[in-house]
């Protein structure tokens, strides 16, 4: 059945950095910070967390309903996921706006500086959820604040069960929001950085927080995740990536197997297992959407 993934369908262009971060800047300047990264590699591409997942989504064999804003350079975008075979019905045009850009620069040890552009995505609350008989799951991804909010409520009010996945947007709100938002969601994912983010913010741990829905998720990279429900604690175990490339999309394309998983009625550490292998094999192939899943890669 189809899901719906409400998030950003942005451009991405991913630098090189051969250095390291840490390396070139002093914590004690921070003040100060006056920096330039030489980059000798750069591309173009299709990402957006809500065109990731969908990518990721629909290699499994799932059925994704982006609910996203392209700018008035947006028709490849929308071409390229009709030509995936994903529904842009809900992919809504924006003229007088760019589509979102990511401007993302990766060092050797693989962390990420990322500056973005949101463009069309600040319209995204202009589409609504509305029950369908035919959707039964959802997921919020970083998307216009305005739109996360709505889209939250509208799935509650619709009764469509969903994943809420702040990502780089939860820092966009405080505690009491990002408490609401736990409330009307069924799962909550995020990675160790965001996790600690969530539990300053609302001033819950993740214990308090896995009792209030289905099962909270903790991404903690090269070390697998951690699956809390109702309280307690699982280690799911990573997977050995055999080559490393890029880490760009490797969340989101873990997050569309987690919906797959969701949809077969799997348990919550099932699901973050699949995802564990996706997000391995991502990372061997640059940028967010240029991989391809078979039964044998990823054990289903």
């Amino acid at each position: 059945m189809p899901a719906v993934i409400c998030g950003s369908l942005a451009f991405d262009t991913i630098m090189t950095f051969e250095g390291r971060f840490a390396e070139q800047i002093l914590p004690d300047q921070l003040h100060i910070l006056n920096v330039s990264f030489l980059v000798p590699a750069l591309r173009r591409e299709f990402g957006g967390c809500a065109g990731n997942i969908a990518y990721g989504l629909r290699q499994l064999g799932g059925t994704p309903l982006p609910m996203a804003t392209v700018g008035s350079d947006g028709a490849e975008y929308v071409a390229r996921l009709n030509t995936l075979g994903i529904s842009t019905e809900f992919v809504r045009e924006v003229s007088d706006s760019y589509t979102a850009q990511a401007m993302i620069m990766t060092d050797r040890d693989n962390n990420q500086i990322t500056a973005f552009h949101p463009g069309a995505m600040g319209q995204a609350h202009m589409t609504k959820i509305a029950a369908r008989a035919d959707i039964n799951i959802g997921i919020i991804s970083p998307d216009g604040r305005d739109a996360m909010l709505q889209h939250a409520e509208q799935f509650k009010a619709a009764g469509i069960p969903f994943v809420f996945d702040p990502g780089q947007g939860l820092p966009m709100f405080d505690g009491k929001e990002l408490a609401h938002f736990v409330k009307l969601a069924s799962w909550v994912t995020v990675n160790d950085y965001e996790a600690k983010l969530l539990c300053d913010r609302t001033g819950q741990s993740c214990a308090e927080i896995s009792r209030q829905v289905q099962g909270l998720v903790v991404t903690l990279g090269a070390q697998g995740c951690e699956v809390w429900v109702d309280g307690e604690k699982t280690l799911v175990e990573p997977v050995a990536a055999k080559e490393v490339v890029d880490p760009t999309g490797c969340g989101d394309a873990f997050r569309g197997a987690l919906l797959f998983g969701l949809e077969q009625g799997w348990s919550l550490a099932r699901c973050a297992e699949l995802g564990n292998r996706v997000g391995a094999h991502k990372i061997a192939f640059r940028g967010g959407q240029n991989y391809t899943l078979n039964s044998d890669q990823i054990g289903v």
